[in-house]
Protein backbone atom coordinates (compact mmCIF):
# COMPACT_ATOMS: atom_id res chain seq x y z
CA UNK A 1 0.00 0.00 0.00
CA UNK A 2 1.66 2.91 -1.08
CA UNK A 3 1.84 6.45 0.96
CA UNK A 4 -0.69 8.29 -1.67
CA UNK A 5 -3.61 6.23 -0.23
CA UNK A 6 -3.55 7.44 3.54
CA UNK A 7 -6.29 10.08 4.33
CA UNK A 8 -4.91 13.14 6.06
CA UNK A 9 -6.78 14.59 8.42
CA UNK A 10 -8.21 17.02 6.69
CA UNK A 11 -9.62 14.78 4.13
CA UNK A 12 -11.02 13.18 6.71
CA UNK A 13 -12.96 15.90 8.01
CA UNK A 14 -14.64 17.11 5.09
CA UNK A 15 -15.62 13.17 4.16
CA UNK A 16 -17.53 13.40 8.01
CA UNK A 17 -19.06 16.44 7.08
CA UNK A 18 -20.93 14.48 4.07
CA UNK A 19 -21.07 11.19 5.36
CA UNK A 20 -24.89 11.73 5.97
CA UNK A 21 -25.45 12.64 2.30
CA UNK A 22 -23.45 10.34 -0.03
CA UNK A 23 -22.30 6.48 0.84
CA UNK A 24 -19.38 6.35 2.51
CA UNK A 25 -16.49 5.40 0.02
CA UNK A 26 -15.25 1.71 0.83
CA UNK A 27 -11.53 1.52 2.64
CA UNK A 28 -9.49 -0.58 0.79
CA UNK A 29 -8.43 -4.05 2.00
CA UNK A 30 -5.04 -3.29 2.50
CA UNK A 31 -5.71 -0.42 5.16
CA UNK A 32 -7.53 -2.84 7.38
CA UNK A 33 -5.06 -5.38 7.05
CA UNK A 34 -2.84 -2.40 8.57
CA UNK A 35 -5.37 -1.66 11.33
CA UNK A 36 -5.35 -5.23 12.01
CA UNK A 37 -1.73 -5.29 12.57
CA UNK A 38 -1.76 -2.30 14.71
CA UNK A 39 -4.63 -4.38 16.72
CA UNK A 40 -1.98 -7.59 16.95
CA UNK A 41 0.83 -5.05 17.92
CA UNK A 42 -1.94 -3.94 21.13
CA UNK A 43 -2.67 -7.34 21.97
CA UNK A 44 1.02 -8.31 21.90
CA UNK A 45 1.68 -5.49 24.37
CA UNK A 46 -0.86 -5.67 27.05
CA UNK A 47 -0.36 -9.29 27.17
CA UNK A 48 3.24 -8.99 28.23
CA UNK A 49 2.39 -6.21 30.85
CA UNK A 50 -0.42 -8.77 32.59
CA UNK A 51 1.63 -12.12 32.63
CA UNK A 52 3.45 -11.21 35.55
CA UNK A 53 0.07 -11.36 37.54
CA UNK A 54 -0.19 -15.44 36.52
CA UNK A 55 3.60 -16.54 37.39
CA UNK A 56 3.99 -14.53 40.47
CA UNK A 57 4.59 -17.45 42.37
CA UNK A 58 7.27 -19.15 40.63
CA UNK A 59 8.75 -15.61 39.77
CA UNK A 60 9.27 -15.15 44.03
CA UNK A 61 10.25 -18.12 44.69
CA UNK A 62 13.22 -18.27 42.01
CA UNK A 63 14.45 -14.83 43.09
CA UNK A 64 13.96 -15.29 46.47
CA UNK A 65 11.89 -12.16 46.67
CA UNK A 66 7.94 -11.72 48.03
CA UNK A 67 5.32 -12.31 46.00
CA UNK A 68 4.31 -8.94 46.68
CA UNK A 69 8.08 -7.43 45.69
CA UNK A 70 7.25 -9.18 42.61
CA UNK A 71 3.93 -7.32 41.77
CA UNK A 72 5.92 -4.70 40.97
CA UNK A 73 7.04 -6.42 37.25
CA UNK A 74 3.03 -5.12 36.47
CA UNK A 75 2.99 -1.64 38.60
CA UNK A 76 6.25 -0.92 36.97
CA UNK A 77 4.57 -0.84 33.41
CA UNK A 78 2.14 1.29 34.60
CA UNK A 79 4.15 4.15 36.36
CA UNK A 80 6.50 4.84 33.32
CA UNK A 81 3.14 4.73 31.14
CA UNK A 82 2.15 8.14 32.53
CA UNK A 83 5.20 9.92 31.09
CA UNK A 84 6.14 7.21 28.31
CA UNK A 85 2.71 8.15 26.05
CA UNK A 86 4.28 11.76 25.95
CA UNK A 87 7.58 11.24 25.94
CA UNK A 88 7.41 8.84 22.76
CA UNK A 89 4.36 11.72 21.32
CA UNK A 90 6.89 14.43 21.48
CA UNK A 91 10.77 13.34 21.47
CA UNK A 92 9.95 11.72 18.24
CA UNK A 93 8.96 14.44 15.29
CA UNK A 94 10.14 13.68 12.80
CA UNK A 95 10.37 10.13 12.67
CA UNK A 96 8.22 7.99 10.50
CA UNK A 97 5.20 6.22 12.20
CA UNK A 98 5.75 3.29 10.27
CA UNK A 99 8.91 2.99 11.70
CA UNK A 100 7.85 4.69 15.25
CA UNK A 101 5.26 2.00 15.74
CA UNK A 102 7.98 -1.01 14.54
CA UNK A 103 10.13 0.18 17.03
CA UNK A 104 7.84 0.30 20.02
CA UNK A 105 7.00 -3.69 19.23
CA UNK A 106 10.95 -4.10 19.27
CA UNK A 107 11.05 -2.24 22.15
CA UNK A 108 8.42 -5.06 23.58
CA UNK A 109 10.42 -8.53 22.50
CA UNK A 110 13.59 -6.69 23.87
CA UNK A 111 12.20 -6.62 27.36
CA UNK A 112 10.68 -9.66 27.25
CA UNK A 113 13.56 -11.48 25.90
CA UNK A 114 15.35 -9.12 29.10
CA UNK A 115 13.12 -10.69 31.49
CA UNK A 116 12.92 -14.24 30.04
CA UNK A 117 17.27 -13.96 30.64
CA UNK A 118 17.51 -11.99 33.77
CA UNK A 119 19.21 -13.35 36.78
CA UNK A 120 18.31 -10.68 38.79
CA UNK A 121 15.14 -9.03 39.96
CA UNK A 122 16.53 -5.51 39.27
CA UNK A 123 17.58 -6.03 35.84
CA UNK A 124 13.92 -7.64 34.83
CA UNK A 125 12.44 -4.47 36.77
CA UNK A 126 14.31 -2.32 34.33
CA UNK A 127 12.99 -4.29 31.67
CA UNK A 128 9.59 -3.76 32.69
CA UNK A 129 10.35 0.02 32.71
CA UNK A 130 11.05 -0.31 28.73
CA UNK A 131 7.64 -2.45 28.36
CA UNK A 132 5.99 0.37 29.89
CA UNK A 133 7.27 2.91 27.25
CA UNK A 134 6.19 0.73 24.25
CA UNK A 135 3.08 -0.03 25.32
CA UNK A 136 2.33 3.92 26.45
CA UNK A 137 3.94 4.93 23.29
CA UNK A 138 2.27 2.37 20.50
CA UNK A 139 -1.08 3.03 22.48
CA UNK A 140 -0.42 6.81 22.10
CA UNK A 141 0.36 6.64 18.39
CA UNK A 142 -2.30 3.94 17.38
CA UNK A 143 -4.76 7.04 17.32
CA UNK A 144 -3.04 9.05 14.93
CA UNK A 145 -2.07 6.49 12.90
CA UNK A 146 -5.44 4.77 12.36
CA UNK A 147 -6.59 8.07 11.21
CA UNK A 148 -4.44 7.80 8.29
CA UNK A 149 -5.28 4.89 7.16
CA UNK A 150 -9.14 4.85 7.59
CA UNK A 151 -11.37 8.12 6.43
CA UNK A 152 -13.19 9.56 9.65
CA UNK A 153 -16.37 7.99 9.36
CA UNK A 154 -14.71 4.37 9.97
CA UNK A 155 -12.20 6.16 12.55
CA UNK A 156 -14.37 4.15 14.99
CA UNK A 157 -14.67 0.64 14.15
CA UNK A 158 -11.30 1.32 13.15
CA UNK A 159 -10.18 1.95 16.60
CA UNK A 160 -12.71 -1.42 17.69
CA UNK A 161 -10.49 -3.28 15.66
CA UNK A 162 -7.05 -1.86 17.62
CA UNK A 163 -8.56 -1.66 21.13
CA UNK A 164 -9.59 -5.67 20.44
CA UNK A 165 -6.15 -6.47 21.29
CA UNK A 166 -7.08 -4.90 24.96
CA UNK A 167 -10.08 -7.00 25.51
CA UNK A 168 -8.41 -10.02 24.23
CA UNK A 169 -4.92 -9.88 26.30
CA UNK A 170 -7.26 -8.88 29.58
CA UNK A 171 -9.30 -12.17 29.06
CA UNK A 172 -6.45 -14.25 27.70
CA UNK A 173 -3.25 -13.44 29.07
CA UNK A 174 -3.44 -14.38 32.64
CA UNK A 175 -5.05 -18.13 32.18
CA UNK A 176 -2.52 -18.56 29.38
CA UNK A 177 0.50 -17.68 31.32
CA UNK A 178 -0.51 -19.73 34.30
CA UNK A 179 -0.66 -22.97 32.10
CA UNK A 180 2.22 -22.11 30.09
CA UNK A 181 4.23 -21.40 33.24
CA UNK A 182 3.11 -24.92 34.62
CA UNK A 183 3.95 -26.45 31.61
CA UNK A 184 7.46 -25.06 30.53
CA UNK A 185 8.36 -22.58 33.44
CA UNK A 186 7.85 -18.93 33.75
CA UNK A 187 11.00 -17.81 31.38
CA UNK A 188 9.78 -19.84 28.62
CA UNK A 189 6.65 -17.68 28.59
CA UNK A 190 8.29 -14.65 28.55
CA UNK A 191 9.97 -16.10 25.76
CA UNK A 192 7.05 -17.14 24.18
CA UNK A 193 5.60 -13.84 24.24
CA UNK A 194 9.17 -12.18 22.35
CA UNK A 195 8.68 -14.61 19.65
CA UNK A 196 4.94 -13.76 19.15
CA UNK A 197 5.92 -10.08 19.28
CA UNK A 198 8.18 -10.94 16.36
CA UNK A 199 5.46 -12.38 15.03
CA UNK A 200 3.66 -8.92 15.18
CA UNK A 201 6.61 -7.15 14.32
CA UNK A 202 6.52 -9.19 10.45
CA UNK A 203 3.02 -8.31 10.25
CA UNK A 204 3.08 -4.66 10.94
CA UNK A 205 6.20 -4.52 8.75
CA UNK A 206 4.36 -6.42 5.77
CA UNK A 207 0.81 -3.94 6.05
CA UNK A 208 1.90 -0.64 7.61
CA UNK A 209 2.38 1.75 4.93
CA UNK A 210 4.64 5.14 4.66
CA UNK A 211 2.99 7.34 7.82
CA UNK A 212 4.38 11.26 7.93
CA UNK A 213 4.02 12.80 11.30
CA UNK A 214 0.73 14.86 11.50
CA UNK A 215 0.53 18.29 12.84
CA UNK A 216 3.27 19.81 14.40
CA UNK A 217 4.27 17.33 17.59
CA UNK A 218 6.72 18.19 20.19
CA UNK A 219 6.58 19.40 23.66
CA UNK A 220 5.49 23.01 23.09
CA UNK A 221 2.64 21.19 21.11
CA UNK A 222 1.45 18.78 23.73
CA UNK A 223 1.58 21.53 25.89
CA UNK A 224 -0.61 23.67 23.62
CA UNK A 225 -2.86 21.11 22.78
CA UNK A 226 -3.16 20.15 26.64
CA UNK A 227 -4.21 24.01 27.13
CA UNK A 228 -6.91 23.48 25.01
CA UNK A 229 -10.39 23.80 27.56
CA UNK A 230 -12.31 21.02 25.60
CA UNK A 231 -9.30 18.89 25.45
CA UNK A 232 -8.63 19.58 29.21
CA UNK A 233 -12.51 18.99 29.88
CA UNK A 234 -12.15 15.81 28.17
CA UNK A 235 -8.67 14.91 30.20
CA UNK A 236 -10.30 15.53 33.04
CA UNK A 237 -13.56 13.48 32.23
CA UNK A 238 -11.28 10.61 30.73
CA UNK A 239 -9.78 10.60 34.23
CA UNK A 240 -13.17 10.48 36.52
CA UNK A 241 -14.77 7.44 34.36
CA UNK A 242 -11.48 5.48 34.22
CA UNK A 243 -10.53 6.00 37.75
CA UNK A 244 -14.27 5.75 38.55
CA UNK A 245 -13.70 1.85 37.20
CA UNK A 246 -10.75 1.78 38.40
CA UNK A 247 -11.58 2.38 41.97
CA UNK A 248 -13.56 -0.66 42.03
CA UNK A 249 -12.65 -3.20 39.30
CA UNK A 250 -8.96 -3.34 41.56
CA UNK A 251 -11.10 -5.07 44.34
CA UNK A 252 -13.13 -6.79 42.39
CA UNK A 253 -12.54 -10.03 44.12
CA UNK A 254 -13.49 -8.87 47.57
CA UNK A 255 -16.47 -6.94 46.19
CA UNK A 256 -16.90 -10.68 44.27
CA UNK A 257 -16.95 -12.46 48.15
CA UNK A 258 -20.36 -10.72 49.01
CA UNK A 259 -22.48 -12.79 46.64
CA UNK A 260 -24.19 -15.09 48.41
CA UNK A 261 -22.78 -18.97 48.07
CA UNK A 262 -19.60 -17.96 45.90
CA UNK A 263 -17.44 -20.77 45.12
CA UNK A 264 -14.17 -21.05 43.73
CA UNK A 265 -16.50 -21.78 39.91
CA UNK A 266 -19.00 -18.84 40.55
CA UNK A 267 -15.93 -16.75 40.80
CA UNK A 268 -14.64 -17.93 37.61
CA UNK A 269 -18.43 -17.80 35.98
CA UNK A 270 -17.94 -13.77 36.97
CA UNK A 271 -14.80 -13.26 35.74
CA UNK A 272 -15.51 -14.86 32.27
CA UNK A 273 -18.87 -12.34 32.24
CA UNK A 274 -17.05 -9.52 32.62
CA UNK A 275 -14.48 -10.56 29.81
CA UNK A 276 -17.17 -11.39 27.49
CA UNK A 277 -18.64 -8.81 28.32
CA UNK A 278 -15.56 -5.98 27.77
CA UNK A 279 -14.89 -7.66 24.32
CA UNK A 280 -18.88 -6.87 23.33
CA UNK A 281 -18.41 -3.60 24.70
CA UNK A 282 -15.78 -2.84 22.39
CA UNK A 283 -17.21 -4.29 19.43
CA UNK A 284 -20.01 -2.21 19.98
CA UNK A 285 -18.51 0.75 20.35
CA UNK A 286 -16.81 1.42 16.93
CA UNK A 287 -20.11 1.80 14.97
CA UNK A 288 -22.20 3.77 17.38
CA UNK A 289 -19.03 5.94 18.21
CA UNK A 290 -19.15 6.18 14.43
CA UNK A 291 -22.60 7.48 14.59
CA UNK A 292 -24.45 8.34 17.54
CA UNK A 293 -20.98 9.64 19.59
CA UNK A 294 -22.70 12.50 22.03
CA UNK A 295 -25.46 9.03 23.15
CA UNK A 296 -21.80 7.11 23.54
CA UNK A 297 -20.01 9.69 25.65
CA UNK A 298 -23.35 9.55 27.77
CA UNK A 299 -24.16 5.73 27.93
CA UNK A 300 -21.54 3.87 28.66
CA UNK A 301 -19.84 5.85 31.84
CA UNK A 302 -23.49 5.82 33.29
CA UNK A 303 -23.33 1.82 32.61
CA UNK A 304 -20.34 1.45 34.56
CA UNK A 305 -21.71 4.41 37.23
CA UNK A 306 -25.06 2.36 37.11
CA UNK A 307 -23.82 -1.48 37.84
CA UNK A 308 -21.23 -0.63 39.89
CA UNK A 309 -23.42 1.38 42.51
CA UNK A 310 -26.23 -1.40 41.89
CA UNK A 311 -23.64 -4.59 42.66
CA UNK A 312 -22.73 -2.72 45.73
CA UNK A 313 -26.30 -2.56 47.12
CA UNK A 314 -27.66 -5.66 45.13
CA UNK A 315 -24.61 -7.91 44.45
CA UNK A 316 -25.70 -10.70 47.21
CA UNK A 317 -28.53 -12.27 44.91
CA UNK A 318 -26.36 -14.43 42.23
CA UNK A 319 -28.29 -13.59 39.44
CA UNK A 320 -27.93 -9.86 39.70
CA UNK A 321 -24.29 -10.30 40.64
CA UNK A 322 -24.28 -11.81 36.90
CA UNK A 323 -26.30 -8.85 35.12
CA UNK A 324 -24.77 -5.84 36.63
CA UNK A 325 -21.00 -7.33 36.12
CA UNK A 326 -22.65 -7.84 32.10
CA UNK A 327 -23.55 -4.33 32.02
CA UNK A 328 -19.99 -3.19 33.87
CA UNK A 329 -17.99 -4.99 31.07
CA UNK A 330 -19.78 -4.07 28.47
CA UNK A 331 -20.34 0.01 29.61
CA UNK A 332 -15.86 -0.03 30.39
CA UNK A 333 -15.30 -2.41 27.13
CA UNK A 334 -16.73 1.09 25.33
CA UNK A 335 -14.44 3.61 26.94
CA UNK A 336 -11.31 3.48 24.87
CA UNK A 337 -12.92 3.65 21.30
CA UNK A 338 -14.91 6.11 23.06
CA UNK A 339 -12.50 8.40 23.75
CA UNK A 340 -10.24 7.98 21.20
CA UNK A 341 -13.00 8.55 19.04
CA UNK A 342 -13.86 11.75 21.09
CA UNK A 343 -10.65 12.97 20.89
CA UNK A 344 -10.46 12.46 17.36
CA UNK A 345 -13.49 15.09 16.52
CA UNK A 346 -12.42 17.88 19.28
CA UNK A 347 -8.99 18.08 18.14
CA UNK A 348 -8.53 16.32 14.65
CA UNK A 349 -5.31 18.49 13.85
CA UNK A 350 -3.13 17.40 17.17
CA UNK A 351 -4.00 13.69 17.00
CA UNK A 352 -0.83 12.76 18.29
CA UNK A 353 -0.29 14.76 20.93
CA UNK A 354 -3.90 14.24 21.95
CA UNK A 355 -3.56 10.73 21.91
CA UNK A 356 -0.47 11.16 23.95
CA UNK A 357 -2.44 13.32 26.81
CA UNK A 358 -5.08 10.44 26.57
CA UNK A 359 -3.09 7.70 27.60
CA UNK A 360 -1.77 9.86 30.08
CA UNK A 361 -5.08 10.21 31.89
CA UNK A 362 -5.60 6.13 31.85
CA UNK A 363 -2.54 5.76 33.35
CA UNK A 364 -3.53 8.47 36.23
CA UNK A 365 -6.55 7.05 36.93
CA UNK A 366 -5.49 3.49 37.16
CA UNK A 367 -2.88 4.96 39.79
CA UNK A 368 -5.47 7.57 41.98
CA UNK A 369 -8.38 4.93 41.23
CA UNK A 370 -6.42 2.09 42.97
CA UNK A 371 -5.53 4.20 45.68
CA UNK A 372 -8.68 5.92 46.63
CA UNK A 373 -10.39 2.78 46.39
CA UNK A 374 -7.98 1.07 48.55
CA UNK A 375 -8.38 3.76 50.86
CA UNK A 376 -12.02 3.44 51.08
CA UNK A 377 -11.61 -0.37 51.52
CA UNK A 378 -9.86 -0.43 54.60
CA UNK A 379 -11.80 2.84 56.31
CA UNK A 380 -15.27 1.93 55.07
CA UNK A 381 -15.75 -1.06 52.75
CA UNK A 382 -15.45 -2.46 49.66
CA UNK A 383 -19.18 -1.19 48.90
CA UNK A 384 -17.88 2.01 49.43
CA UNK A 385 -15.13 2.04 46.50
CA UNK A 386 -18.01 0.57 44.31
CA UNK A 387 -20.20 3.30 44.78
CA UNK A 388 -17.54 6.17 44.57
CA UNK A 389 -16.84 4.83 41.77
CA UNK A 390 -19.64 4.43 39.89
CA UNK A 391 -20.32 8.11 41.48
CA UNK A 392 -17.45 9.15 40.05
CA UNK A 393 -17.66 7.84 36.56
CA UNK A 394 -21.47 9.22 36.02
CA UNK A 395 -19.92 12.55 36.59
CA UNK A 396 -17.18 12.22 34.12
CA UNK A 397 -20.08 11.51 31.57
CA UNK A 398 -21.24 15.05 32.61
CA UNK A 399 -17.96 16.66 32.14
CA UNK A 400 -17.25 14.94 28.88
CA UNK A 401 -20.82 15.90 27.48
CA UNK A 402 -20.56 19.22 28.12
CA UNK A 403 -17.36 19.57 26.96
CA UNK A 404 -18.18 17.93 23.19
CA UNK A 405 -21.03 20.43 23.29
CA UNK A 406 -18.32 23.09 24.09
Amino acid sequence: MSSNTLTTPESSASSSASANETAPAPVPRAAWLAVVSLGLGIFTLVASEFLPASLLSPIAAELGISEGAAGQLVTATSIIGIIGGPLVVSGLPRVNRRWVMAGLTTLAIISNVLVALSPVFGLMLASRLLLGIAISGFWAMSLAVTAQLVPSDRLGRAMTVVNAGVSLATIAAVPAGAFLGELLGWRAVFLIAAGAGVLTLAAQLATLPSIPPTGAPGFRTLLQTARRPVVALGILAITLIAGGHFMGFTYLRPAFESVDGLTPALLALLLVVYGLANFIGNLAAGPIADRRLSVLVIAAPVAIGAATVLFALLGSNLALAIVTVFVWGVGFGAVPTMVQTWIARVAPDRLESAGGLVVAAFQIAITIGAAVGGLLVDSVGVQAALIGGGIAAVLGAGVLSSARKR
